[in-house]
């Protein structure tokens, strides 16, 4: 379940995985990157980096064998997929016509991170047929009361 204010969801996220997550985006690059995010009550807790089966610069498809692990790894531990993230390396960071056709997880905050400037962006979207909203990626400061509990980890491919 993610937290919303208004229509509008809030996913929070420590800043060891956003780091995780724009540092596998530039390890990647000129390709797409692609992961998700594992967690419980709008909080990501993990985040499942996986190689684009596609290797291309403008689309991702997320390895089905990692996909699985993910999927059953965030199971086994009670959580739910709060995220999934890819990179546009050379595009903006909204979603393409693409992107939301491909969009099978309503529950999910889709983030995306564009390299096209530095330092990246990095932006939270809500896609529900066919429909785009925001949602706000809140960076969990280090002293946060909350992440003292989060036990955020990136879980290393398998």
């Amino acid at each position: 379940m993610l937290q919303s204010k208004g229509a509008s969801a809030v996913l929070y996220i420590k800043p060891e995985l956003m780091s995780q997550m724009v540092a596998q985006a530039r390890a990647g690059a000129p390709l797409e990157t692609c992961g998700i995010l594992g967690g419980r009550q709008g909080q990501a807790l993990a985040a499942y980096p996986m190689a684009n089966e596609l290797h291309s610069p403008v689309r991702y498809r997320a390895d089905p064998q990692e996909l699985l692990s993910a999927f059953l790894d965030i199971e086994s531990r009670g959580w739910e997929i709060v995220g999934i993230y890819h990179s546009h390396p050379a595009g903006p960071a909204v979603p393409s016509a693409t992107d939301i056709a491909e969009a099978y997880y309503p529950e999910a905050v889709y983030i995306i991170i564009s390299l096209a400037q530095q330092p990246p962006s990095v932006r939270g979207f809500k896609i529900i047929d066919g429909q785009v909203g925001q949602a706000s990626i809140v960076v969990l400061p280090q002293e946060h009361e909350g992440a003292k509990d989060l036990n955020v980890s990136l879980v290393a491919k398998r």
